[in-house]
């Protein structure tokens, strides 16, 4: 069945110019007139059986004719109502098999006096839903509703928006996180969901309900109440990083002693999950793990040994005497940093998660916790990671540990078993962000990223990166993403980055980024074939944005301990 069935008395106008693209449609009825809208969508008669064209109303002109002075025709028309359409596609009623096809080529022109329509309502629903293969009613991703049309739903093809990663943006205040919790409940009420969320900032507390579950990365406070994953505390113990991120953690790469430093770790922790193993009797693993390995070893003993080194004396040339070692007190710093690093009680997740996260089977609980999908931990698909009481220095470190352990995964899953995973990376600039702006501590996490953003659609990994500044994200990450999802931007930089995604025909739309609501947004991307302008609707529960009200607030009455609270919070790094 078709989806649409225009009369010729539904018709807006016919066509009175066709060049290559671009068509020109002469309207007759003034009320009519009002109907059009630019950007709004338009339906085309086609010069083929079977076929209608779809275009992007580019601009609405009203011109007034010059009257003629002799012979003068009074029913002659005293102005002339004129609109350009911007051909972007075909829709086909029937391909071989399948019926109601789009495709964004043009296989036709429309005949001049060819009817045009307006897509709107019902019709625009269908059509959406033809070009996203959007599923039944319940089970397809759904923003909103579209905003020059609001019977009209907004459907993505949730399978292209994840396979083929996204991003979302806009300015402070737009709606970025509105959006992302629209979504985010959405994938929460699929049976075998299975999404990450990086909250930095704790925003996403307020989501609740049936396959949303809550974890924080342990603060100072969970580490000495003892909370462990049961709890919702997560550790992400030293020995899950990589051998590069524990020397960026480690070695002070300023010091000149920084290459026998990075050395002596990568012998030392070799020997230390050596001993680790043979004393567990893990000899399959023995055989074959590297440095790189998810092995525990105990750091005490290997911070014991690497003072042994740093203290060691040798025999000397002369008998009855010894001389220093070949790196005696080459490692003060960094045994130093080490020290320091393990007694910062902000760095608990890492150092102080006790015998439990030593276990062997820690990896296991780890994995089961943060990557099991709804229908396997009978809990939450969906598991939202609260980062806030990450110190900043280490929170693309951090970030990006999480990131590869879902990547490692992943890779290591055998292929009839594997189950996608989505990343969704809130405030992304942050820890994933453009090279010129990276420092030496970002770029351990960035080619984490890249590595997923390049891959990860094959292990079945996909990216949502959610930023208020894409012209601060990392390029090559925002050029895998295929999917944009562009709110308010008024900043030029921001603005360009999304016009550039648009092909040439359409670049005009991009112009409407700085003047979009607050909520609303431009689709654009592999599940949404045509660039869509979309008021995201409200979701169930929203997050908390940050947005105070500061004229109202002023008015009110303050806290008197606010001030001593905050003080106490600080110094015992806790919110009490």
């Amino acid at each position: 069945m078709t989806i649409f069935n225009f009369t010729d008395d539904q018709a807006l106008g016919t066509v009175s110019s066709v060049d290559t693209a671009t068509v020109i449609v002469e309207v007759d009825d003034s009320e009519q007139l009002k109907r059009l809208q630019v950007n709004r969508l338009a339906v085309l008669q086609s010069s083929k059986p079977g076929q209608h064209l779809i275009g992007l109303i580019s601009k609405v002109t009203r011109k007034r004719l010059v009257p003629r002075h002799d012979d003068s025709d009074e029913d002659e028309p005293s102005e002339q109502n004129l609109c350009k359409v911007a051909l972007i596609g075909s829709l086909l009623d029937a391909d071989g098999l399948k019926r109601n096809v789009f495709r964004r080529t043009l296989e036709s022109v429309p005949e001049i006096d060819a009817n045009c329509f307006s897509l709107e309502g019902e019709d625009l629903t269908a059509f959406m839903r033809v070009i996203s293969h959007a599923e039944g009613e319940g089970n397809s991703l759904v923003l909103g509703k579209y905003t020059l049309d609001e019977h009209a739903v907004a459907f993505l093809n949730g399978n292209k928006f994840f396979q083929r990663h996204a991003f979302i943006g806009g300015s402070t205040g737009a709606g970025k996180s509105w959006t992302t919790a629209k979504i985010i409940e959405q994938v929460a009420g699929l049976k075998s969901a299975n999404s990450i969320i990086f909250d930095l900032h704790g925003e996403y507390s307020p989501l609740t309900g049936d396959g949303i579950e809550h974890f924080k990365v342990a603060g100072p406070g969970d580490v000495d109440a003892g909370n462990t994953i049961a709890d919702g505390s997560i550790y992400l113990p030293y020995w899950l990083l990589s051998y590069e991120a524990l020397v960026s953690l480690f070695v002070d790469r300023s010091d000149q002693n920084a290459p026998n430093q990075a050395m002596i770790i990568a012998r030392e922790i070799n020997a230390a999950k050596t001993k680790y193993l043979q004393d567990g009797g893990h000899q399959d693993v023995l055989d074959n793990f590297t440095i790189d390995s998810p092995v525990p070893f105990n750091l005490a003993l290997l911070l014991d040994r690497l003072n042994d080194i740093n203290t060691e004396r040798v025999p000397g040339a002369t008998a009855n005497k010894d001389k220093a070692g070949e790196f005696n007190s080459k490692l003060s710093r960094m045994i130093s940093r080490l020290e320091n690093k393990i007694s910062d009680r902000r760095l608990g997740f890492l150092f102080q998660g006790g015998d439990d996260a030593l276990q062997f089977d820690y990896l296991n609980r780890l994995a089961d916790s943060l990557l099991g999908s709804s229908d396997e931990n009978g809990t939450g698909g969906v598991k939202i990671i609260d980062f806030s009481e990450v110190p900043s220095d280490v929170l693309p470190l951090i970030v990006s540990l999480v990131a590869r352990l879902s990547f490692s995964i992943q890779q290591w899953t055998p292929l009839d078993k594997r189950h996608p995973i989505a990343l969704m990376c809130d405030e992304a600039h942050l820890y994933i962000p453009s090279r010129n702006l990276a420092d030496s501590a970002d770029e351990i996490s960035i080619k984490i990223f890249e590595r997923i953003a390049k891959e990860g659609r094959k292990y079945g990994l996909s990216l949502v990166v959610i930023s208020q500044r894409p012209s601060e994200v990392n390029k090559t990450i925002l050029s895998q993403c295929s999917n944009f999802v562009a709110m308010r931007l008024t900043n030029s930089d921001d603005q360009a980055v999304i016009k550039k995604l648009l092909p040439d025909s359409l670049g005009s739309f991009s112009d409407i980024l700085p003047t979009l609501d607050t909520g609303e947004a431009l689709v654009v991307g592999d599940a949404s074939l045509l660039p869509s302008r979309i008021r995201i609707d409200e979701p169930v529960n929203k997050p908390n944005s940050g947005t105070i009200e500061f004229w109202q607030e002023w008015q009110s009455e303050v806290d008197p301990t606010r001030l001593s609270t905050a003080v106490d919070n600080w110094r015992k790094q806790k919110i009490g």
